[in-house]
């Protein structure tokens, strides 16, 4: 059953076909010898715990296990390669596995009959936070040292896996499972930290001081592919005053005539106030000073933004000069928070006019673009909250040790700085673990260069098979939209980072020559060794000559890890016999994450792709088109599909045929729909085939 059915005819429409044909009255005895159509000695009908039985039996007999090994030693002419994107092991199998997996499996067995030998090496994802989280439990990171967090982390991975494993073994799939990787192990790190290596000699990795996503609620930095985005977080947004205390030149003729002007911005990030650089204004648009009516209170905003400016206020809006925004260059304004603080008017092109005033307050320590300004002026670069999201004592004692999310608009207030407050509803960035809030804020970090790899990775992903090709705009946009790429993790269960700091200086000590010697010791002894061994182990007297570096005893090592994404992203160099695999599937999630990862490391190294073709499937939901949730009760388990349970509302067991099936004769490129109906019909089908054979 499992080794036949789909994988005989294709992708289903044979069969499709065969059945309307020969299940039709009395056509099905006219017509039964005249179709190719597999014979088997399997009973017509086979139900509940005999099906379970049968399946297992037929598995042992028809040597599963040994049905990789077999089309390996087979002789072909063509191999065909399909490089398994790592599943996360931080779990138990679930319905999107059974997707993934089944349609890998497919495949696998199609090329096998067209006389390839396949190449299909499972894997695991092993680090990174969800395990660490998942095995310390309630304990706390502080009550253990990074060692015992490392040893119930892998404890943990290794019971996901063996359970993923036995999963896969039972859907039937087809893989070399006497030799998978994992991403833990010492020989895969080797390979690992070589790919930083070369990245890091041809300068692509570099360690600066930057804002990043920051999750307060996991203690590190994020990279854009953790992140997932709550369309419907609620922000109290704040219309804030910043006194002109020197109007530019070319109004300050005006001061007399007008009296105290402020500058007034919108914001829906208050707690980044306290630590605002400049206010910034787009040159080439208009903007005026106006005076409210209900106060007499003058405002600088720009010209466009007025009459919304005057709904949302609740008051009339009276032009008394309209100016271009060149003119504002050289305006002064005096800090909300900080009185004695003063703050320039700066021209930037990142200013819009769809909400707000016209006007950026602009904290280069918590804000992207707002870098960016920093970077051209010269702007301080202060980030005033710690790891936890509270306020260091830069921001001043009244909110010193407070939350960022909570506690500045009082302060705010008090200054007399708050015109107006508003809830704003909008599409924020969450940690994709914990799923709570995350900031942008500036930290020292090890980053990867990737604005100097985009045109290299969209050259190298024209000569890439994507299906559907609908999806390559998406792997474009992905790659424009990145920058740089935050590689640094402050964790304990991931492949350390290879660098020493100079215990004075704190200058880093990372070059071929340690890295080369690093990956070797990890090679031999795991990555667990950067704690286990002392530092000699690693600054050996040939490393320190050849680096031309002090003594052992000026070096500290480094506490950082690389993010998963990186570890995932190098399995080409760990795992391919050959340059590129022939695919790499997974679902459209992968867009941001595997998929690109992989192809701007593989980039840097190799100036190609891993991979000739793309094959991107949709996600498994609910038979209404809805996210499988615990909370809503609409998951699937696969196990139960397939050996029953309390859980399914129709009449389980199922096998694993069935599930395969639903596999098969889905669209998969778009949303996977899986339920009741969907699996009873699945398994109609399987009992018409067993009935014309």
């Amino acid at each position: 059953m499992l080794l036949v059915r789909r994988s005989a005819v294709g992708f289903g429409g044979v069969a499709r076909w065969g059945l309307r044909c020969l299940c039709s009255g009395d056509a099905a005895g006219r017509y039964r010898d005249t179709v190719l159509l597999p014979r088997t000695d399997f009973p017509m009908r086979v139900n509940g715990p005999n099906l379970l039985e049968r399946e297992i039996q037929i598995q042992q007999k028809c040597g599963f296990d040994q049905l990789y090994t077999w089309q390996r030693e087979k002789k072909a002419k063509k191999e065909y390669c399909l490089h398994d994107g790592p599943p996360y092991a931080n779990g138990d199998p679930h319905v999107g596995h059974a997707l993934n997996k089944i349609l890998k499996d497919i495949r696998n067995r199609f090329e096998v009959l067209r006389g390839r030998q396949v190449h299909y090496v499972p894997g695991w994802d092993c680090h990174g936070l969800p395990i660490e989280l998942k095995a310390l439990g309630d304990l706390g990171t502080n009550e253990l040292s990074p060692l015992q967090i490392r040893q119930k982390a892998r404890e943990f991975a290794e019971r996901a896996i063996s359970r993923q494993r036995a999963a896969f073994q039972r859907w039937g799939v087809m893989a070399d499972w006497e030799n998978c990787y994992y991403t833990f192990d010492g020989k895969y790190e080797a390979a690992q930290l070589k790919v930083f290596q070369e990245m890091h000699n041809k300068g692509l990795i570099y360690q600066d001081y930057k804002p990043v996503f920051w999750s307060p609620s996991s203690r590190t930095a994020l990279a854009e592919a953790e992140l997932e985005y709550n369309p419907e977080h609620v922000s109290r947004a704040l219309y804030i005053t910043f006194p002109l205390l020197t109007l530019p030149a070319k109004l300050a003729a005006k001061a007399g005539v007008w009296g105290r002007v402020s500058a007034l911005i919108w914001t829906t990030q208050p707690w980044t106030i306290p630590a605002n650089q400049a206010v910034c204004y787009m040159p080439k648009v208009q903007y005026s000073v106006v005076k409210r009516a209900d106060n007499e209170q003058l405002l600088l905003v720009a010209s466009e933004r007025i009459n919304s400016l005057a709904s949302i206020l609740k008051t009339n809006l009276e032009s008394l000069a309209t100016f271009p925004g060149t003119d504002l260059e050289g305006g002064v304004c005096q800090h909300p928070t900080i009185p004695s603080k003063q703050v320039p008017l700066l021209p930037a092109n990142h200013v819009t006019m769809t909400k707000g005033t016209g006007l950026v307050h602009t904290a280069p320590a918590h804000g992207m673009e707002d870098y960016g300004v920093a970077t051209h002026f010269n702007l301080p670069v202060e980030c005033m909250v710690d790891e936890e999201g509270r306020f260091t004592e830069l921001a001043g004692p009244e909110l010193q040790k407070k939350s960022v999310m909570t506690d500045v608009i009082s302060v705010l207030q008090e200054a007399g700085a708050v015109v107006k407050e508003e809830d704003c509803v909008h599409s924020y960035p969450y940690d994709w673990r914990t799923k709570q809030p995350v900031m942008i804020r500036a930290s020292k970090q090890w980053f990867i260069n990737t604005a100097s790899l985009k045109d290299k990775a969209k050259d190298a992903l024209q000569k890439v098979r994507v299906i559907p090709e609908s999806a390559r705009s998406s792997l474009l946009a992905m790659l424009d939209r990145r920058t740089y790429w935050c590689i640094s993790r402050q964790r304990s269960w991931g492949v350390p980072i290879p660098v020493f700091y100079h215990k004075e200086t704190g200058e880093p000590l990372l070059n071929k020559h340690s890295v080369t010697h690093i990956a070797k010791v990890f090679s031999e002894k795991g990555s667990d060794s950067w704690w286990t061994e002392p530092v000699e182990t690693f600054l050996t007297p040939e490393v320190l000559q050849k680096s031309k570096a002090g003594a052992v005893s000026e070096y500290v090592r480094g506490e950082d890890v690389l993010d998963i994404w990186f570890d995932s992203g190098a399995s080409w160099a760990a795992v391919l016999p050959d340059p590129r695999a022939d695919s790499y599937v997974e679902g459209k999630d992968q867009i941001g994450g595997w998929f690109q990862s992989s192809l701007l490391t593989s980039v840097a190294v190799r100036n190609k792709a891993p991979y000739k073709a793309l094959v991107v499937h949709g996600f498994a939901v609910s038979e209404r088109g809805e996210k499988m949730s615990k909370s809503v009760g609409n998951v699937i388990d696969p196990d139960v599909v397939i050996n029953g349970g309390k859980d399914l509302s129709v009449s389980p067991p199922y096998g694993a045929d069935v599930l395969r099936w639903w596999v098969a004769e889905s669209n998969v490129f778009s949303e996977v729909q899986i339920g009741p109906n969907t699996l009873n019909a699945a398994k109609d089908s399987i009992s018409k085939v067993w009935l014309i054979n």
